[in-house]
Protein backbone atom coordinates (compact mmCIF):
# COMPACT_ATOMS: atom_id res chain seq x y z
CA UNK A 1 0.00 0.00 0.00
CA UNK A 2 1.07 3.57 -0.54
CA UNK A 3 2.51 5.85 2.12
CA UNK A 4 0.76 8.85 0.54
CA UNK A 5 -2.73 10.02 1.52
CA UNK A 6 -5.28 10.34 -1.24
CA UNK A 7 -8.93 11.21 -1.80
CA UNK A 8 -11.48 8.50 -2.57
CA UNK A 9 -14.64 9.22 -4.49
CA UNK A 10 -17.59 7.13 -3.35
CA UNK A 11 -20.50 6.58 -5.70
CA UNK A 12 -23.22 9.21 -5.41
CA UNK A 13 -26.64 7.88 -6.32
CA UNK A 14 -29.81 9.99 -6.34
CA UNK A 15 -31.22 13.34 -7.35
CA UNK A 16 -31.57 16.81 -5.87
CA UNK A 17 -35.30 16.11 -5.48
CA UNK A 18 -34.96 12.78 -3.63
CA UNK A 19 -31.58 13.05 -1.95
CA UNK A 20 -28.44 10.97 -2.28
CA UNK A 21 -26.86 7.73 -1.18
CA UNK A 22 -23.12 7.00 -1.23
CA UNK A 23 -21.67 3.52 -1.03
CA UNK A 24 -18.32 2.13 0.15
CA UNK A 25 -17.86 -1.45 -1.01
CA UNK A 26 -14.88 -3.74 -0.52
CA UNK A 27 -13.91 -3.34 -4.19
CA UNK A 28 -13.65 0.44 -3.80
CA UNK A 29 -11.72 0.54 -0.50
CA UNK A 30 -7.93 0.14 -0.13
CA UNK A 31 -8.49 -2.26 2.82
CA UNK A 32 -11.27 -4.27 4.43
CA UNK A 33 -12.47 -2.28 7.48
CA UNK A 34 -12.24 -4.02 10.84
CA UNK A 35 -13.81 -1.13 12.75
CA UNK A 36 -16.07 1.81 11.87
CA UNK A 37 -16.67 4.70 14.24
CA UNK A 38 -17.80 8.34 14.10
CA UNK A 39 -17.16 11.52 16.03
CA UNK A 40 -19.64 14.37 16.44
CA UNK A 41 -20.47 17.46 18.51
CA UNK A 42 -16.78 18.39 18.58
CA UNK A 43 -16.40 22.06 19.59
CA UNK A 44 -14.88 24.24 16.87
CA UNK A 45 -11.98 25.32 19.10
CA UNK A 46 -10.82 21.71 19.60
CA UNK A 47 -8.13 20.10 17.44
CA UNK A 48 -8.45 16.31 17.45
CA UNK A 49 -6.01 13.69 16.32
CA UNK A 50 -2.48 14.62 17.27
CA UNK A 51 -1.25 11.06 16.80
CA UNK A 52 -0.11 8.46 14.28
CA UNK A 53 -0.54 4.71 14.06
CA UNK A 54 2.18 2.12 13.59
CA UNK A 55 0.07 -0.25 11.46
CA UNK A 56 -3.49 1.09 11.29
CA UNK A 57 -4.73 2.71 8.08
CA UNK A 58 -7.88 4.84 8.00
CA UNK A 59 -10.37 6.48 5.68
CA UNK A 60 -12.06 9.62 7.02
CA UNK A 61 -15.35 10.97 5.67
CA UNK A 62 -17.21 14.12 6.69
CA UNK A 63 -20.73 12.73 6.73
CA UNK A 64 -21.95 16.21 7.66
CA UNK A 65 -20.31 19.61 8.01
CA UNK A 66 -16.69 20.44 7.28
CA UNK A 67 -13.42 18.99 8.58
CA UNK A 68 -9.92 20.29 7.89
CA UNK A 69 -7.58 17.29 7.89
CA UNK A 70 -3.80 17.75 8.00
CA UNK A 71 -1.53 14.77 7.47
CA UNK A 72 2.24 14.48 7.75
CA UNK A 73 3.73 11.29 6.30
CA UNK A 74 6.96 9.58 7.29
CA UNK A 75 8.40 11.09 4.10
CA UNK A 76 8.00 14.44 5.86
CA UNK A 77 5.39 15.62 3.34
CA UNK A 78 2.43 17.67 4.56
CA UNK A 79 -1.06 17.33 3.08
CA UNK A 80 -4.22 19.29 3.84
CA UNK A 81 -7.68 18.12 2.82
CA UNK A 82 -11.00 19.88 3.30
CA UNK A 83 -13.70 17.28 3.83
CA UNK A 84 -17.10 18.82 3.17
CA UNK A 85 -18.75 16.31 0.84
CA UNK A 86 -20.05 12.96 2.16
CA UNK A 87 -19.20 11.23 -1.14
CA UNK A 88 -15.46 11.89 -0.66
CA UNK A 89 -13.12 10.26 1.82
CA UNK A 90 -9.40 10.51 2.51
CA UNK A 91 -7.09 7.54 2.96
CA UNK A 92 -4.56 7.99 5.78
CA UNK A 93 -1.60 5.61 5.52
CA UNK A 94 0.03 4.02 8.54
CA UNK A 95 2.80 6.02 10.23
CA UNK A 96 1.12 9.34 9.34
CA UNK A 97 0.57 12.12 11.89
CA UNK A 98 -2.88 13.67 11.62
CA UNK A 99 -4.90 16.52 13.07
CA UNK A 100 -8.52 17.43 12.46
CA UNK A 101 -10.45 20.69 12.96
CA UNK A 102 -14.24 20.59 12.78
CA UNK A 103 -17.04 23.05 12.25
CA UNK A 104 -19.84 22.80 14.82
CA UNK A 105 -22.10 20.44 12.83
CA UNK A 106 -19.38 18.11 11.55
CA UNK A 107 -19.83 14.37 11.81
CA UNK A 108 -16.73 12.36 10.94
CA UNK A 109 -16.95 8.68 10.05
CA UNK A 110 -13.80 6.57 10.12
CA UNK A 111 -13.13 3.24 8.44
CA UNK A 112 -10.21 1.60 10.29
CA UNK A 113 -8.14 -1.26 8.89
CA UNK A 114 -7.62 -2.82 12.34
CA UNK A 115 -9.50 -3.17 15.59
CA UNK A 116 -8.62 -0.73 18.39
CA UNK A 117 -5.21 -1.35 19.96
CA UNK A 118 -3.69 1.30 22.24
CA UNK A 119 -0.21 -0.14 21.55
CA UNK A 120 -0.58 0.86 17.88
CA UNK A 121 -0.71 4.59 18.72
CA UNK A 122 2.18 7.03 18.48
CA UNK A 123 0.93 9.89 20.65
CA UNK A 124 4.17 11.85 21.03
CA UNK A 125 5.21 13.99 18.05
CA UNK A 126 8.90 13.74 18.98
CA UNK A 127 8.63 9.95 18.76
CA UNK A 128 6.87 10.28 15.38
CA UNK A 129 9.46 12.76 14.06
CA UNK A 130 12.19 10.12 14.56
CA UNK A 131 10.41 8.04 11.89
CA UNK A 132 10.53 10.79 9.25
CA UNK A 133 12.72 9.69 6.35
CA UNK A 134 13.79 13.16 5.15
Amino acid sequence: MTNKPFALNFSKIGTDQLGYLSVAEKETLPFCPQRIYWTYLTPENIVRGGHAHKELEQILVAVSGKIELTIQTIDGDLYTFILDNPSIGVFIPKKSWRTMKYNSNAVQMCFASLEYDEKDYIRNYDEFSKLILK
